[in-house]
């Protein structure tokens, strides 16, 4: 049986030197439940002064004055390029902290998370942004658990993501909260984007994270994504690459500064993590998908995650329950 439609406020908070793609992306999320998915979010963007706000593009939105009174749903706060561009917004800040009590949610696009913490609303809290400024958030407001690498986190009812894309991901787990999953995934059709990464899952992929060169090592690597369910040996990768096991080992290691083992291991954690987070699945089964056993990916996972697969799924289910 569907959910009910929804008629929820989504107000987003821009200021001058605003990165356009922060607002971009999830304005345009919502409003496609909005138009095409039957969704009743009344949009708004909002400045504290309201009228024509130029962005770090040269853009200029026009904006409307918060209303001191009204419903709001969700608080959506945009970022910057930089953390300095949010320093002397002082006015949005006392703007945020003025309407975030009255929300249901209140959230941040990355550096938007420097806006959040500057109105004291991240105080003990965990919360990410983009990973380039992570160190600088958390040295500036040490109450915050900064969890650097994610791409985004929810506790209680204050969300943070990390930089521009994120803010996709975001809006779409927002919108499956509200109007179920289908909606969700029509909506990721639309802008031909993946249904939604999971809030856990790693800014960074492992085959980035690595940067092989291009070559016999990058290959070896794209075999070993397809075919994590076999098994994967030095040998075996070293076929791929066509050269001997020992050149191989020696030069996978040289190229990525790990070895092929622990890749390995981290594809296969990066590949069962939304599984373990967004389904039923047994975990059991996950791990046989991507050629482990249970022990081997509880091994994985603590080393990788700091957290059995057990708790990652209790720890999502609590986010998300």
């Amino acid at each position: 049986m569907p959910r009910p439609k929804t008629s929820k406020a989504i107000w987003f908070v821009v200021f001058p030197g605003f990165e356009l793609l922060d607002l971009g992306g999830p304005l345009c999320a919502f409003t496609l439940a909005r138009d095409f998915h039957q969704a009743g979010y009344g949009i708004r963007v909002i400045s504290s002064t309201g009228g024509l706000v130029r962005g770090s593009s040269g853009i200029a939105i026009d904006t409307t004055a918060a209303s001191p009174r009204g419903h709001v749903d969700t608080l959506m706060v945009v970022g910057a390029p930089t953390p300095d561009a949010s320093d002397a917004q002082a006015d949005t800040v006392d703007l945020v902290r003025a309407i975030s009590p009255r929300a249901r949610r209140t959230a941040s696009v990355c550096t938007g998370a420097f806006l959040l913490a500057a109105a004291g609303l991240l105080d003990g809290r965990r919360a990410t942004t983009h990973w380039r400024c992570a160190p600088e958030l958390q040295r500036r407001y040490p109450a915050i658990e900064v969890e650097s690498d994610r791409i985004f986190v929810r506790e209680d009812d204050i969300w943070t993501s990390a930089g521009i894309t994120a803010g996709i991901d975001l809006a779409l787990a927002m919108i499956e909260e509200d109007c179920g999953t289908e909606t969700s995934k029509a909506i990721a059709r639309d802008l031909v984007v993946y249904h939604r990464r999971s809030g856990g899952q790693s800014q960074f992929s492992t085959m980035l994270d690595l940067e092989p060169t291009p070559g016999r090592i990058r290959d070896a690597l794209a075999h070993a994504r397809l075919h994590l369910k076999d098994q994967l040996s030095v040998e075996r990768l070293a076929e791929v690459a066509n050269i001997s096991p020992r050149q191989f080992a020696r030069q996978f290691t040289a190229e990525t500064g790990e070895t092929p083992a622990r890749a390995i291991e981290r594809l296969r954690c990066e590949a069962v993590l939304p599984r373990i987070e967004e389904t039923g699945e047994p975990l059991e089964q996950i791990a046989r998908q991507v050629g482990l056993d249970m022990e081997r990916m509880r091994r994985a996972c603590l080393r990788i995650y700091g957290l059995s697969p057990q708790a990652l799924r209790r720890r999502s289910r609590g986010l998300h329950g």
